[in-house]
């Protein structure tokens, strides 16, 4: 029994991810209230009442694939910690957030938007998880000042540079692209972002 119930459970994580996917093309395309399960379910190549099997309504779906957004984030991006040297994890933080707008900017763009709207669905975990998770980082950074390891910056402006300047690459490739008179950024200009942005903002701690 533990073997089907297994089996049914990555049955059921990967139906998920291919609608999720599907929900980021649309939702980036036509906001939330533009959006429908329709044409989600066309994107996703299904039929719409497997939609209505995993999630209630349009906002169920949205609501889950803001915290599926964000639990990747949490999962991958929580690098800083006080066992590591802050230019190891500051550059590999960069590197990380970096290479997310380009792997997947639907996902830095929908919770862009979320927050431009006033953040309707995440206003709960803004003032709950959100803000533990960041004290957590806060403090690590606090650390590493009062040890000497960086000048002494404000942790908190300090990772909103790094969230607005890696994410910039995502919801305002556009506006990149044009400055950069190109057609679309490759492997190579994300390299330099990441080179460029590390250089910066290790110098503006103080880190060699």
């Amino acid at each position: 029994m533990a073997k089907a119930k297994g089996s049914e459970g990555n049955i059921r994580q990967k139906n998920k991810a291919v609608i999720f996917n599907a929900a980021k093309k649309e939702f980036v395309t036509y906001g939330f209230k533009g959006a429908s399960i329709k044409r989600i379910a066309e994107r996703a190549n299904i039929a719409r009442a497997n939609i209505h099997y995993y999630f209630q309504d349009k906002t169920d779906l949205y609501q889950q694939l803001l915290s599926n957004i964000i639990d990747v984030w949490n999962r991958e991006y929580d690098t800083l910690t006080v066992d590591k040297e802050p230019k190891e994890a500051l550059s590999a933080y960069i590197r990380a957030k970096v290479m997310h707008s380009k792997d997947d900017p639907d996902s830095s763009r929908i919770f862009a938007s979320e927050l431009i709207h006033g953040a309707p669905v995440l206003n709960d975990y803004l003032n709950g998880d959100f803000r533990e998770w960041l004290e957590s980082q806060v403090s690590v950074i606090e650390a590493w000042i009062d040890q000497g390891l960086i000048d002494k910056v404000n942790p908190h402006h300090l990772l909103f540079l790094i969230w607005s300047s890696t994410q910039h690459y995502a919801d305002f490739n556009v506006q990149v692209v044009a400055a950069l008179d190109k057609e679309s950024m490759t492997d190579d200009d994300f390299e330099d972002v990441v080179t460029s942005l590390t250089q910066i903002i290790l110098k503006g701690c103080g880190i060699k």
